[in-house]
C-alpha cells in the first residue's frame, strides 16, 4: 500500500494512468508522515513555484497545510515491525523499487 496526502479523487488519475495494483490510501495534513518524522513545510517560493507549474497542493490535498511527506518506503512483516527502510530528506531522490521488492522477498 501506499500513503498520500493527496484527496483521493486527485490520486485516481495517477491510479488509472500508472495501472497501480496496490492501495493508494490518503493521509490528511500529512498526520501520520508527521508522525514518523516524515513530513516537511513546502517554503513559500517553492509553492509559488509549484503554482506556476499548475501544481495547487492546497486543492490536491484538501488542507492549507502546504505540507508533503518525504520519499520513503517502510517494509513491515506480518507482527508489524519495519524490517526496511528507503527514506531521503530531498525529495528528487526517490528510493528505488528493485530495493524494497529484495527487501519484501527477504521477509519470507
Amino acid at each position: 500500500m501506499a500513503l498520500s496526502p493527496q484527496l483521493p479523487e486527485h490520486s485516481s488519475g495517477m491510479i488509472k494512468k500508472h495501472a497501480l495494483d496496490f492501495e493508494l490510501l490518503h493521509d490528511p495534513g500529512n498526520e501520520y508522515a508527521a508522525q514518523l518524522g516524515l513530513r516537511f513545510d513546502v517554503p513559500a517560493n517553492v509553492v509559488e513555484i509549484y503554482k506556476g507549474f499548475g501544481i495547487d497542493l492546497e486543492k490536491s490535498n484538501g488542507d492549507d497545510s502546504l505540507t508533503l511527506p518525504m520519499p520513503a518506503r517502510l517494509v513491515v512483516d506480518a507482527s508489524g515491525i519495519v524490517r526496511a527502510t528507503d527514506i531521503s530528506p530531498n525529495y528528487t531522490q526517490r528510493p528505488e523499487p528493485e530495493k524494497t521488492l529484495d527487501d519484501v522477498k527477504g521477509l519470507g
